[in-house]
């Protein structure tokens, strides 16, 4: 199975006590349905899986498998820094979804590339029958590794390896990745605010926290620069960029992002420590701010 279109990497729905709120993953599987995202990626760093117990991401990924919308792809994130905790994560979810992914661990970090190869190894055979992905984030994992050389390594080591979660700024690498081997791999791109640099290279696939708030915006980026509209392509990216620097701005972008998706009709509820929670009247401030530079009428709609 290919991953195609914009896939959200989704939020951990709260209560006000801070406690999941799986109650309302339904009704967020339809929302992003509705605006043509093609699926979720979840329980990854927009997700707060740092900031989840085991448990809790299980019981996350239980409640998508159980109520995700046809026709919707569901990937599930189950990296750790505890080796076994990740494997016990991809073993749960072996019969739920539709691909795993797994990052590098981020605190003992993999002193080579093959050590990294050997780490994915026993994760993607723990769910042997379901596609895996690398989640290749060096920002925040310190893996800084050429991905060309991990599918190099990885293609001989594990039989399901489907692909790269490409969250990295640099689009030569993922053009890399992408041409490896007769273009034999599924590349997701992950870098929204360089969405339009990735389609010079014929991406066909991106995984963000922003398709959960501007799918719309993406797919006209899309079809301007398909249509050889690239001057509006390039007017309509930089709403994506004012979107995610007045977020961030604000006091960082995942609790921003996250308290945003209240405005849309899809209340997330609280963020975790460290990630800020905004009050209904900075929110109205922030939609305000939106609304001026001309962003709200290409956010998603319920």
């Amino acid at each position: 199975m290919e991953i195609k279109n914009l896939i959200a990497a989704t939020y951990a729905p709260l209560k006000e006590d801070g406690s999941l709120n799986l109650g309302i993953i339904k009704e967020y599987g339809f929302f992003l349905k509705s605006n043509k995202v093609a699926g979720a990626f979840v329980n990854g760093s927009t997700g707060d899986f740092a900031s989840l117990t085991p448990d809790e991401r299980k019981l996350i990924i239980d409640a998508w498998a159980a109520d995700k919308p046809s026709n919707f792809a569901l990937i599930n994130h189950v990296g750790d820094i505890s080796l076994k905790t990740a494997k016990d994560l991809a073993s749960h979810c072996a019969d739920k979804v539709d691909a795993i992914a797994t990052l590098s661990p981020f605190y003992f970090k993999p002193r080579s590339l093959q050590q990294l190869v050997d780490y994915c190894t026993e994760v993607a055979m723990c769910a042997p029958n379901l596609p895996f992905y690398y989640y290749h984030i060096p920002v925040l994992t310190g893996a800084h590794y050429s991905m060309e050389d991990f599918l190099e390594l990885a293609e001989n080591q594990i039989p399901n390896l489907a692909g790269i979660k490409f969250t990295n700024n640099d689009v030569l690498g993922f053009k890399h990745s992408k041409n490896f081997n007769n273009n034999k791999y599924n590349i997701l791109y992950g870098v929204d605010e360089m969405f339009l640099s990735s389609l010079p290279y014929e991406a066909t696939g991106w995984v963000g926290s922003t398709y959960n708030h501007l799918a719309p915006l993406y797919y006209k980026i899309k079809y301007a620069f398909e249509n050889g509209n690239i001057s509006l392509a390039a007017q309509l990216m930089d709403k994506s960029v004012q979107f995610i620097e007045l977020l961030d701005g604000r006091g960082g972008f995942n609790g921003a992002g996250k308290s945003f998706m209240k405005i849309l009709g899809i209340d997330c509820g609280p963020s975790r420590f460290p990630h800020k929670t905004f009050s209904n009247e900075e929110l109205v401030e922030i939609k305000g701010a939106l609304k001026k530079l001309g962003i709200m009428s290409y956010t998603n709609r319920l």
